[in-house]
């Protein structure tokens, strides 16, 4: 039987670690959640944090991946907003 939940960490950078004032988070989720979601919780907690919601590069276990995939129980997830400049 399949766990219910899964529990990722979440590394922040930029905007994100400003918010949260953490450099990490642990965060559980339900099965079959995808990536994205977790930059659509960080954002209900910090709204401010709306404007990188479109921008913001997803990584898992430290590849880049599409919005849509789904997380696994254990996975190390990045949220990448855009730098300074770029």
């Amino acid at each position: 039987m399949s766990k219910s939940a899964i529990t990722v960490t979440v590394k922040l950078f930029a905007a994100y670690q400003e918010a949260f004032q953490v450099s990490e988070l642990v965060l559980e989720f339900p099965n079959s959640t995808p990536v994205k979601a977790v930059c659509d919780r960080l954002i209900a907690e910090h709204p401010e944090l709306s404007q990188w919601r479109d921008i913001t590069r997803f990584g898992i276990n430290l590849i880049f991946v599409e919005p849509d995939t789904l997380l696994e129980d254990g996975d190390e997830v990045v949220l990448i907003p855009p730098v300074s400049g770029g």
